[in-house]
C-alpha cells in the first residue's frame, strides 16, 4: 500500500474516533468520497491497525443504530421549520 494511503486511513480513522463522526462527515472533511471512506476503515485499517479498526467500527456501529432517530429528528424540524414559513 502506498504511504499517502497509509497516511490517509490512519487520518481518517482518527477522525472518526475524534470527533465520533459519520462516513459521510468524514468524507466532506477529507474531500474524498464515501465509498473511499469505506473502503479504507472497512478494509484497510484492519490491515494497518487492528485494535484501531475495532475502535473505529464501534463508532461507525453506533451511528449505523441511531441513523433513523437523526433522520427523523431532521425530518421534524424540516416540517417545523415549514410550518412557521406559512
Amino acid at each position: 500500500m502506498k504511504d499517502y494511503i497509509e497516511e490517509r486511513v490512519l487520518e481518517l480513522a482518527n477522525y472518526i474516533l475524534e470527533n465520533k463522526t459519520t462516513v459521510r462527515g468524514a468524507a466532506k472533511k477529507y474531500n474524498v468520497s464515501k465509498s473511499t471512506v469505506h473502503k479504507d476503515i472497512t478494509e484497510r485499517l484492519s490491515d494497518l491497525n487492528p485494535t484501531l479498526a475495532v475502535r473505529v467500527h464501534a463508532v461507525l456501529d453506533k451511528n449505523k443504530a441511531e441513523r433513523h432517530i437523526r433522520g427523523g429528528m431532521a425530518t421534524r424540524e424540516k416540517y417545523l421549520r415549514l410550518s412557521k414559513i406559512k
